[in-house]
């Protein structure tokens, strides 16, 4: 690499990049819409409707599939790290986040007679729903074909 501004030469990349802060905004849109509140907190945070990770690598797994062919060997390892990554955010983050929210319980209901113990609260929105990943691999799909002509 001649230096370090060809990153944003790789086309799969940006667009990939571009999936996921659509994304996020879109979060942001979203919150908007539900609560009549701008609340700019969440995207940067995880969870929430859509997946910016699920936009993210099925925007880069299509990226590589529409530059390097469909039945490549990269297009592959890319399709299996997206379904890894949408497999965790839905499940294993999402399981997570509900041991979170009953530990979080349990310390409220523990601690409440006493004060002068205060632990952190943990956090408890860490993962997405199964539909929050379908809908974030949806946008990433549509953004890396709206890009097809950038490859």
């Amino acid at each position: 690499m001649d230096s370090f501004s060809d990153i944003f030469n790789n086309h799969v990349l940006v667009v990939a990049l571009i999936a996921c802060f659509t994304a996020q905004g879109l979060k942001a849109i979203i919150e908007l819409v539900r609560h009549r509140k701008l609340n700019l907190r969440v995207m940067v945070e995880t969870g929430g409707m859509p997946s910016a990770h699920s936009a993210l690598v099925t925007a880069l797994a299509c990226g590589m599939g529409q530059t390097l062919g469909w039945s490549s060997p990269i297009f592959a390892a890319t399709a299996v790290f997206s379904v890894i990554v949408m497999y965790d955010a839905a499940g294993v983050r999402q399981a997570a986040g509900k041991q979170a929210k009953v530990l979080n319980q349990i310390i409220d209901e523990l601690f409440q007679e006493k004060p002068e113990i205060r632990e952190d609260r943990l956090k408890e929105l860490l993962g997405h729903t199964p539909f929050q990943v379908i809908a974030g691999s949806i946008l990433g799909a549509m953004i890396s074909c709206l890009a097809a002509p950038a490859y």
